[in-house]
């Protein structure tokens, strides 16, 4: 070992020496206590946890002859945090059901409450904690102990909380450490997880669900409506309007001359349609002329109207949009979203040019890319799919009334070696986003049933994945797992039992702390 990795692992061992020290014998610390007759009395200590908080409580023995102090850490297990503010009571219950309760509204520190407790009598007392806050008042059962007197310390019957056999070496990891990191513990418990098959997968659009909205005839773009990326859309709601284009080689003067010779010829044609039904009347014209006169005036009315909607059109275009300018809507297909737009307001578009992409985005389809031998244990029913986008800390998980298999390729893609597998998740506009790429878990209805605990306990050490039972308030034991299954983020495992205080999160700071306390640091080549 060099010179400098002494210096540095004798400073770390100060360190530690240091906190040590300063842990033990500052208030509400752990240090042992003297009983007046010059000898050391081991304190008792409780753990215990309820549905808010968890009690770590050191004490003097309990007798009739002092007050006993007892330290009492308060973790406030929603986000395990220290207990900053409120009233914690230590409670002696006797076996007729008299209550002696001894209350402290100060932390000495965030999460230490020292609690002076007078003991009434010698005798059983079933112990209990009760925290009281603003948020939550809980009572937490300790255990029963027996009171001691003079002559007899008493001692810890049993305890309320579950107790794990202890480990040959419990590793020490203080509340304060605990408090300082993120950290979380719960119950191990049995359960179940589904078989799964997994695979890369992509979002897209249902069949059909994609379309690109093109211009009809050659026109400008309207500014109004216009539409944006993400913008929701009705089915035949409209997208678009254009005005058509006039052939760029007639001027605006030409339009308006045709529009004046339609509009003469026209006001011609009615007045002598008007002559000759009066004629008619006298008997004086035929119903033949009439007839001839009639159709004269249509054709030219419709006649005039086209030149007229010319003139405007082509005003529209270029001196600036008039009311009377026709225009053409571009409306939508289907219900969904605007997912592109290409063009911009006022632009001139030819027939057939692309405007915008609009895309149904209720319900999607999940592309999955699975093994042959995966692919072939599909069936109709399904437990349900969970996808993982390559940034999501945690999948998004789908039930099977949300799935359902659409398609399964008849062929095994000669460039990937994998067999594209169609799912249609409803539901899902907030949740899975179109284009990405995805890690799917397909859930087979088939389950296992064991200890479930979630991915985040797991640590690697060394490439064993191991675990951190929680002993008591400070100790913890190292278990080596095997892992049986995986659904999400639920683990299967081998070598744990029900009722085990788990640490879910915070077990890589446990390993780490283990490391310093040996003198090995991470990452140390030999």
């Amino acid at each position: 070992m060099s010179r400098y990795s002494r210096i540095i692992l004798g400073i770390l061992a100060l360190v530690a020496l240091a906190c040590s020290q300063d842990h033990s014998g500052a208030a509400g610390g752990h240090e042992k206590t003297d009983n007046g007759h010059g000898d050391e009395e081991e304190s008792w200590t409780f753990t215990a946890w309820g549905e808010h908080f968890e009690i770590f409580a050191e004490s003097d023995p309990l007798t009739t002859t002092r007050t006993a102090l007892s330290h009492t850490h308060v973790t406030v297990l929603a986000d395990f945090s220290p207990l900053a503010e409120g009233v914690v009571s230590a409670v002696l219950r006797s076996p007729d059901g008299t209550e002696r309760v001894f209350s402290q509204d100060r932390a000495l520190r965030d999460g230490i409450f020292s609690i002076e407790i007078e003991a009434p009598e010698a005798g059983e007392f079933n112990l209990a904690f009760r925290v009281e806050t603003p948020y939550a008042e809980e009572e937490i059962e300790g255990g029963t102990v027996r009171v001691g007197t003079a002559d007899d310390a008493g001692e810890v019957l049993a305890f309320a909380a579950p107790v794990s056999a202890a480990a040959e070496e419990s590793i020490s990891f203080l509340k304060e450490q605990q408090w300082r990191t993120s950290f979380a513990t719960e119950w191990t418990r049995a359960g179940a997880v589904h078989v799964v098959v997994r695979g890369p997968g992509r979002i897209r659009p249902v069949a059909g669900g994609e379309i690109v909205l093109t211009a009809p005839v050659d026109g400008v773009l309207v500014g109004e409506p216009w539409p944006y990326v993400g913008l929701d859309i009705e089915r035949e709601a409209v997208v678009f309007e254009l005005t058509p284009r006039v052939a760029a080689e007639r001027s605006l003067a030409q339009l308006e001359a045709v529009e004046t010779e339609k509009q003469s010829a026209l006001t011609l044609a009615e007045h002598r349609l008007e002559r000759l039904q009066k004629l008619l009347s006298l008997e004086a014209a035929s119903a033949a002329e009439v007839e001839r006169a009639r159709g004269l005036v249509t054709a030219l009315r419709a006649q005039h109207g086209a030149a007229a909607s010319d003139r405007a059109t082509a005003r529209a275009g270029r001196q600036g949009p008039t009311r009377n300018a026709e225009r053409i809507a571009i409306p939508a297909a289907f219900r969904g979203q605007i997912a592109e737009v290409r063009v911009t307001p006022g632009e001139v578009v030819g027939a057939g040019e692309a405007l915008a992409r609009l895309v149904q985005v209720e319900p999607v389809w999940v592309e999955v890319f699975l093994r042959p031998d995966q692919a072939g244990r599909l069936g109709g029913r399904l437990g349900g799919l969970s996808i993982r986008g390559p940034s999501d800390a945690a999948p998004v998980s789908f039930g099977p009334d949300r799935v359902r298999l659409v398609s399964r390729s008849p062929e095994v893609s000669p460039h990937t070696g994998t067999v594209t597998c169609i799912f249609e998740v409803s539901g899902a506009r907030e949740e899975l986003f179109l284009g990405s790429a995805v890690e799917a878990e397909v859930l087979l209805p088939k389950t296992q049933r064991g200890i479930v605990i979630p991915a985040s306990a797991v640590v690697d050490d060394g490439g064993v994945p191991v675990v951190y039972v929680q002993l008591e308030g400070e100790g913890f034991a190292r278990q080596e797992i095997e892992v049986r299954a995986r659904e999400g983020t639920l683990l299967l495992v081998n070598g744990l039992e029900p009722y085990q205080r788990l640490v879910t999160v915070g077990g890589a700071a446990i390993r780490r702390s283990t490391l310093v306390s040996s003198g090995v640091g991470e990452g140390h080549v030999h």
